[in-house]
């Protein structure tokens, strides 16, 4: 049990823990409320699930894990919570047709791998894994119809993609009705203060606000956080789309692909992902704002993350391994900067390369990359089809002595 004397905050504690908690989130729900529950003389019970549909995990799942931390190191109890019962069900946010559910196999296998994966950020001595099949088999089947009176089908296709897929004809399971409702009462089970979830989870979060008020508990504080745009600097993150990073990825991979997003983006992923104070993010953004180099600042992003997961020696041998490789390939610190303009659209990489002034022509462009000339970060192009997607930043190199750092929009 936490020491309960750290809870006895004067104003400008509770206000720098508020801003702290505040930071990277899209909207609490209700924020007054949230001061009010940290000024109680306990520690607040934290709940976040997760629905094991993969095996690994990527940053963009992390921006949860980050803010779970934050509250544990305020000394505040955290729940992760597994969802093993919910997976079967199958999450129907954002889709526009039914979601196939997980076999139970599945589900127990990608489930086995969160446990050790998120203890690289959480503190395994403060943190609480549940799984909810724990008090959602035990309610049964008269316990689920229980269950379903306390909500509406009115107040169930408010939800936005359950009325898309209303409206549009899409056929909606009967089961799909029942996920906001277990995750709610997962809620109700742990008796949560907090919630967190994506701003996708939303109207299953305020379920489970509802839920507690029908069982006569106060109702949970609701904290999204936006989805971590991906390295495209665009879509989500996301393994399907392959933009992602994930956090069992070696070093060396992982600095690249940290060191690709744009300087731009840099600044979202310090704000979601790092644990630098509010002061110290100010300051970097400062001393870059007084003419310090971008990709220093980057480095500092890539040694944190990486030291997260790998340790930091690791970090520092990435580092390495990524200064030498451009050294190598005699790339020069200063080189012409090209910003395209595609609408949104992306580029193809000849394109691009005949953008830059890089070849003279894309006929030109196709001939060296069949003949092996052509690089982006310093990794070897041998698809002529490749696009640059929107909000791709990156160095392209012909041949040994041609270089431009581009800026996809």
């Amino acid at each position: 049990m936490p020491d309960l004397v750290k809870f006895s905050k004067t104003m400008s504690d509770l206000e720098r823990s508020v801003a702290l908690l505040a930071r990277g989130t899209e909207e609490i729900i209700k924020q007054e409320d949230l001061e009010a529950r940290l000024q109680l003389d306990r520690p607040l019970r934290i709940k976040v699930g997760f629905d094991p549909t993969a095996p690994d995990l990527h940053l963009g799942h992390t921006v949860l894990i980050n803010k779970m931390r934050q509250f544990q190191d305020l000394g505040h109890e955290v729940t992760f919570l597994i969802g093993d019962f919910t997976g079967l069900i199958g999450d129907p946010t954002g889709k526009n047709v039914t979601r196939k559910p997980m076999t139970t196999e599945e589900v127990k296998a990608n489930a086995e791998t969160y446990a050790t994966q998120v203890f690289k950020i959480l503190d395994e001595e403060k943190t609480r894994i549940r799984f909810n099949s724990e008090w959602l088999h035990a309610l049964g089947s008269e316990g689920m119809i229980r269950l379903a009176a306390r909500y509406t089908v009115a107040r169930m296709l408010e939800r936005d993609d359950f009325e898309k897929r209303y409206r549009s004809g899409q056929p909606i399971a009967v089961h799909e009705f029942l996920y906001p409702l277990a995750q709610g009462y997962d809620s109700v089970a742990l008796e949560a203060d907090v919630e967190m979830g994506g701003t996708d989870q939303k109207f299953n979060l305020l379920v489970g606000r509802h839920l507690q008020q029908q069982y006569g508990q106060p109702p949970q504080i609701v904290m999204t956080v936006p989805l971590l745009e991906g390295t495209d600097g665009v879509q989500k993150m996301s393994k399907s789309l392959g933009n992602y990073i994930g956090i069992v990825e070696p070093p060396d991979e992982m600095f690249g692909k940290l060191m690709s997003i744009s300087d731009e983006l840099m600044w979202r992923y310090f704000d979601l992902l790092s644990f630098r104070s509010n002061e110290d993010l100010a300051a970097l953004r400062q001393s870059v704002a007084d003419g310090r180099n971008p990709r220093d600042v980057k480095f500092l992003l890539c040694e944190e993350i990486i030291s997260r997961f790998h340790g930091a020696r690791a970090a520092e041998q990435a580092q390495e391994t990524f200064i030498a490789r451009f050294r190598e390939g005699a790339m020069p610190e200063d080189m012409p900067e090209k910003t395209l303009d595609t609408d949104g659209e992306g580029i193809g990489i000849a394109a691009a390369l005949s953008g830059c002034g890089l070849t003279s022509s894309n006929s030109e462009a196709f001939r060296m990359i069949q003949q092996g000339g052509v690089r982006i970060d310093g990794e070897k192009v041998s698809d002529r089809g490749l696009v640059l997607p929107a909000g791709f930043s990156g160095i392209l190199q012909v041949g040994k002595r041609k270089f431009c750092k581009a800026d996809v929009r």
